[in-house]
């Protein structure tokens, strides 16, 4: 049996009212997906939680971006994609989740392999999902900001050394590349998440 995982949900609910000062190294503690992610269907709203329904708690839209990376692109749990993100609801006047469309594409085609997080600092954290040998052809290097922004240094294999990684959501425009140790300085602005990955793998993605 699989059961919603509405600890989470709140995590995300009130760090996306906390004004950057929620510990993102914490948003795991006392939830499903933590304690049984086989059994563990995550999601970030839904039908119960929108505006004026029963369970109304709506996470703020600036933070739905990072929560669906964190769903759709760890390892762990089951994610559940909420129409309303995807579509909008036009009787509330609420816009889609931009980059929704192209998180569920990466889950598709990138979301495979070893996952390791790092969770050095308070409001930066990040976690690579290494892919397999059916998805080998880049890393994803995800990096999800409450606060002001910054950088990690995280292990994108050294089979990558030398290759450029760019953020396939845009959000930021440098280029990284990997050192002949495999790791990489991954970047986030401000309440914001980014999503790094080998150049051409980002360049096919966007087709």
């Amino acid at each position: 049996m699989s059961l919603f995982d509405v600890p989470l949900h709140y995590k995300f609910y009130h760090a996306s009212f906390a004004n950057g000062t929620c510990d993102m190294r914490k948003l795991f503690d006392d939830t499903l997906v933590d304690t049984m992610p086989d059994h563990a269907v995550t999601f970030v709203d839904n039908h119960d939680t929108q505006p004026s329904q029963a369970l109304s708690s709506f996470v703020n839209s600036w933070f739905k971006p990072i929560a669906y990376a964190i769903i759709l692109l760890m390892e762990k749990g089951i994610p559940c994609v909420f129409a309303g993100d995807l579509y909008g609801i036009l009787h509330d006047n609420i816009e889609p989740v931009r980059e929704l469309p192209l998180l569920i594409k990466l889950r598709h085609d990138y979301a495979y392999g070893k996952e390791i997080w790092y969770k050095d600092q308070s409001d930066v954290i990040g976690f690579v999902r290494s892919g397999d040998a059916e998805h080998s052809d880049t890393s994803l290097c995800v990096v999800l900001s409450d606060g002001p922004g910054g950088s990690i240094r995280m292990d994108a294999g050294k089979q990558f050394a030398g290759k450029q990684f760019v953020d396939v959501l845009d959000k930021c425009h440098e280029v990284v590349t990997i050192a002949e140790d495999g790791t990489g300085m991954f970047r986030a602005e401000g309440g914001s998440v980014s999503v790094w990955m080998e150049q051409g793998a980002a360049r096919n993605i966007r087709k």
